[in-house]
């Protein structure tokens, strides 16, 4: 049985930094694409950031680009979305899935909520 679970999430001011982390078990991360999404409230689920398999590529949301990075760590089987100097809109709820697309994504996490707020 595939299962990814969330961690990491937290209330942080401006400027901060969360990583959040996302670990699998029934399948090995590193073979897999991973793809952070997030819902802020009363909005749509967006997309933020994608790493292929194997570490080919990796894609960010415009607003998160040089902020954002994809790390992985594959004797933890985990995932991670390191967030920097995050603003206030990205507050929301993180989830990781295994596809970089969100219609195709056939395995969610249960989320981690991301609060940012001065």
């Amino acid at each position: 049985q595939v299962q990814l679970v969330e961690s990491g999430g937290g209330s942080v001011p401006p400027g901060g930094s969360l990583r959040l982390s996302c670990r699998g078990s029934g399948l090995i991360v590193a073979d897999s694409p991973v793809a952070w999404f997030r819902q802020a409230p009363g909005k749509a689920r967006e997309g933020v950031g994608c790493i292929s398999r194997r570490d080919e590529s990796k894609y960010y949301r415009e607003s998160c680009e040089g902020r954002f990075t994809l790390p992985r760590d594959k004797t933890m089987n985990k995932s991670y979305l390191q967030m920097n100097n995050l603003k206030t809109e990205a507050t929301g709820i993180y989830y990781c899935a295994t596809s970089c697309q969100e219609e195709f994504s056939k395995y969610w996490g249960q989320g981690t909520t991301v609060s940012v707020s001065s």
